[in-house]
């Protein structure tokens, strides 16, 4: 089993940044693919970013390109979304998920592993 814990949500005014963590514990060596992804009140649940844990391979969505970043610490078992230029848009509660097989997939059922979600409000 692998736990997820996020942190960092919270309330920015557009044009700013916040910066999300992901801290994995427990069977961390058997994970694959990681990343981020987001609902927002209505809506389904969206990928925003996902990588290959050990690197080379990552995928933003459009939505999100040019002002968000991903980052790892593998030695901390941590992976952080870096987000810039926030927009209403981005009002949601942000998700990270891990997956222990061998794909990097935007599809939520592809993900065995589930963080409890952290919100982010990004207010106009």
């Amino acid at each position: 089993q692998v736990q997820l814990v996020e942190s960092g949500g919270g309330l920015v005014q557009a044009g700013g940044s916040l910066r999300l963590a992901c801290a994995a514990s427990g069977r961390t060596f058997s994970i694959y693919g990681m990343g981020w992804f987001r609902q927002a009140p209505g809506k389904e649940r969206e990928a925003v970013a996902v990588v290959r844990w050990r690197g080379g391979i990552e995928y933003f969505a459009d939505s999100v390109k040019g002002r968000f970043t991903i980052s790892r610490d593998n030695a901390k078992n941590t992976l952080y979304l870096q987000m810039n230029s926030l927009q209403a848009e981005d009002t949601a509660v942000y998700y990270c998920a891990a997956n222990d097989g061998v794909v990097v997939s935007t599809v939520r059922d592809q993900y065995n592993y589930w963080g409890q979600g952290t919100q982010v409000t990004v207010s106009s």
